[in-house]
């Protein structure tokens, strides 16, 4: 059973899929026959997208579903990574897809993308892990104090109302006041590192964002790295590992720790100012290594000897 969802401005339609695990929002663009399933991080939900015209160009559908607590996804659903992995491959069964060309963790949603690729192979050709968190502890104890307020359940409301009313009527000072956790750079720098056509995507995203119940349950589960680590060992596919060392919101040393623990992993440095690698002035060249990967990695048949 699946029901559609109204939309606002700068905003994908969702579905809704009622499983036996539970109920799950998605978002599912159909373009060719291989699909890559996008998980993302905190804050973000299957209306919203970053960074994947290059699945469009490389002429994949894209499956996105919200993670456990975000939009319209019930924190019940799946209850960890491992177990939203196991939702998400029944939602590919509910919708007829039977492999997925690449699973992608982004930020807090490496772990689950990672436990998708461990616990169905059969299911899932690559990994890809673009600023994911990693087997070590995540995130800081700073962040993690304001975050445990500031996003509470029953204070994120307020506080996304006053950052989206911040961005849209003092951009700058918006957008210093949300990269200053995202970067190890001067946050002046990062701002003005940012070009005019980087602004005009990054300011309606920051206007839709919400944590729900989601970021509380991540800080909760991601504090704990034996899952991950056990997954990443059982990973028997290619992986892709994209980072940045100047991220201050998922340190560099969690894609060299994901790398080291994949067996078949490539670690690729971005050069971007900020966790935000997709508006790095090098993300084109990046962004061929992925279509690269998606599209010229080894075959189905060499990853299964």
């Amino acid at each position: 059973m699946s029901s559609a969802r109204s939309h606002g401005p700068d905003e994908h339609p969702t579905e809704l899929a009622e499983l036996a695990a539970g109920r799950v929002e998605y978002r599912f663009e159909r373009r060719g026959p291989n699909t890559v399933v996008v998980f993302y991080g905190g804050h973000m939900r299957a209306g919203l997208s970053l960074g994947e015209e290059v699945f469009a160009e490389a002429g994949c559908s894209v499956l996105v579903p919200s993670r456990p607590g975000y939009g319209r996804t019930p924190v019940s659903t799946g209850g960890s990574a491992a177990g939203f992995a196991d939702v998400t491959a029944a939602l590919c069964a509910h919708l007829g897809i039977t492999e997925v060309a690449a699973a992608v963790g982004v930020s807090g949603g490496g772990p689950t993308a990672v436990a998708m690729a461990a616990l169905h192979p059969a299911l899932v050709w690559r990994l890809l892990l673009q600023c994911a968190v990693g087997p070590l502890p995540w995130p800081d104890r700073r962040i993690r104090l304001g975050a445990q307020i500031v996003f509470a359940p029953r204070a994120e409301r307020v506080s996304w109302a006053l950052v989206h009313s911040l961005v849209r009527y003092a951009p700058d000072a918006g957008l210093r006041m949300l990269l200053r956790d995202l970067t190890l750079l001067p946050v002046r720098d990062a701002v003005a590192g940012l070009r005019p056509e980087d602004r005009a995507r990054l300011i309606p995203l920051f206007s839709r964002m919400r944590s729900g119940r989601g970021f509380s349950r991540d800080l909760k589960e991601l504090a704990t790295t034996e899952d991950l680590a056990g997954h990443a060992g059982q990973v028997s596919q290619p992986a892709l590992v994209i980072a940045t060392r100047q991220d201050a919101a998922v340190r560099f040393a969690h894609a060299q720790a994901l790398a080291g623990a994949l067996p078949h992993a490539e670690l690729l440095e971005s050069r971007a100012d900020s966790h935000l690698i997709w508006f790095g002035r090098d993300w084109p060249l990046i962004a061929e290594q992925i279509h690269a990967f998606l599209t010229d990695g080894p075959s189905r048949t060499s990853q299964q000897r």
